[in-house]
């Protein structure tokens, strides 16, 4: 499986504001399997939708 980013949010938000977790829930409601995850490399929480690898060969 891959991963296509839809956005990225960097992780020093002010205290209380989710802004990666209300974007991933907005495209949740319009029906895209959106979730969100840490890219510690570049200190950044991810909006990702996970995607299924075509096969070659089959």
């Amino acid at each position: 499986m891959s991963r296509v980013v839809l956005e990225r949010f960097p992780a020093g938000s002010p205290r209380g504001s989710w802004p990666a977790e209300e974007y991933a829930a907005q495209r949740m409601r319009e029906g895209v399997p959106a979730e969100v995850v840490m890219d510690l490399a570049s200190d950044a929480f991810l909006v990702v939708v996970r995607q299924r690898e075509a096969r070659s060969g089959h």
